[in-house]
């Protein structure tokens, strides 16, 4: 099997390729750009694995004129830059201790060592400067199913590293056949390990939340998560119940994440998942909309159509019943709308504490109005 692409043909990869290939080492593609140009996916970063010890791909590239840079060094990793691309290049490893999130690493020259310390059979893929794809754990056969498979003993695999659990359902979300299920010797060792999520950073676990919220269809990994008892390790109080009828009423809307978040609920989100303060304050915003029950109009006109869309896909989610009748209009109406009276229209009749209220006091009858009253009418 073949992997094709004109990212395969980028000349700064090649000239990385080559200059490996030409000292007499093996260099190969691997993990995620190899999967999924399989899959006929985005590919966004290019792997590298290659038999040379991070020195020698260092020498090798700088000789080469490529800058070098020891971005993770002591597990094996180098990142060249070519022909102003970045590609990360790895030794061939195995690990030798581990503590459940990082791992002591040895260097080898055995690509199927290099693939047994990989967490899932789909990202241990190999290919290369041809596009020949390398499989060494069978993991092609796993990829054609779109079965999420860890590596070998799903119990091992996690010891190594309990981030894997988190991924492992985030990676069934994007690749995962929801007709099939899921491997169940993984969700029993998920089980297993649940309470051991709280050993990683928030950081982590919001990174790897963000990703799985963001998948085209992330309800029944949402689903498995919560049955396994991992969802509430990673934020207590979340319930995924309404995130079928959330992703049903969404249909062509674009996925969000923050979206789907609040469908979930949760105690502390913006600390369970270390959220930005621009991603709380969305998250607040969406829940006042949801507890005061503005009409989307206003909502739309205070917060902008963005909001409002979110909110009124959220409602019916979370109560049950069906989306209204024209919201979308009604969305656009308050997002467009622009209220006719300034300051200026005002003094000096009104200046200082006494400008500010009425002008409030004008915005609420305009806005009341439905946005209909004029200038003329609000200033009689």
């Amino acid at each position: 099997m073949r992997i094709t692409g004109d990212w395969l043909r980028a000349k700064g990869l090649q000239a990385i390729l080559a200059a490996l290939g030409d000292a007499g080492y093996r260099a190969f593609l691997v993990g995620g750009c190899v999967r999924n140009a399989l899959l006929d996916h985005p590919i966004s970063d290019v792997d590298i694995a290659t038999d040379a010890t991070p020195a020698t791909v260092t020498e090798l590239m700088a000789t080469a004129g490529m800058k070098v840079v020891p971005t993770g060094v002591d597990h094996g990793t180098v990142t060249v830059v070519s022909e102003g691309e970045g590609y990360e290049i790895t030794t061939f490893r195995k690990d030798v201790s581990t503590d459940g999130r990082r791992a002591t690493v040895a260097y080898t020259s055995d690509i199927a060592e290099d693939a047994a310390r990989r967490d899932f059979t789909m990202n241990a893929l190999y290919a290369d400067a041809e596009g020949n794809v390398i499989d060494p754990l069978g993991g092609l056969a796993d990829l054609s199913a779109r079965l999420v498979r860890f590596v070998g003993d799903p119990d091992a695999r996690i010891r190594e590293d309990y981030l894997r659990i988190l991924r492992f359902f985030r990676f069934h979300a994007w690749f995962g056949d929801p007709d099939r299920g899921m491997d169940v010797d993984a969700l029993a060792a998920c089980a297993e390990h649940a309470r051991h999520v709280a050993r990683l950073s928030r950081e982590r676990i919001g990174h790897e939340m963000r990703r799985l919220l963001d998948a085209p269809d992330p309800g029944p990994a949402m689903a498995a998560m919560q049955a396994t008892g991992v969802l509430s390790h990673v934020l207590a109080g979340a319930d995924s119940a309404a995130l079928g009828p959330l992703l049903h009423l969404e249909g062509a809307v674009p996925p969000y994440w923050l979206r789907r978040l609040a469908a979930i609920g949760g105690e502390s989100p913006e600390k369970a998942l270390r959220l930005t303060n621009a991603e709380a304050r969305h998250l607040r915003l969406l829940c006042d909309g949801l507890r005061e029950g503005e009409p989307l109009p206003v909502l739309a006109y205070r917060h902008g159509a963005h909001m409002a869309r979110d909110v009124a896909l959220l409602r019916p989610a979370l109560i049950g019943g069906a989306l209204p009748d024209g919201w979308i209009a009604e969305i656009e109406k308050g997002a467009t709308a622009r209220f006719p009276v300034r300051a200026a229209d005002l003094m000096p009749s009104y200046e200082g504490p006494a400008l500010g209220t009425r002008l409030a006091e004008l915005e609420r009858r305009w806005i009341a109005s439905g946005f209909e009253l004029s200038r003329e009418q609000l200033l009689a």
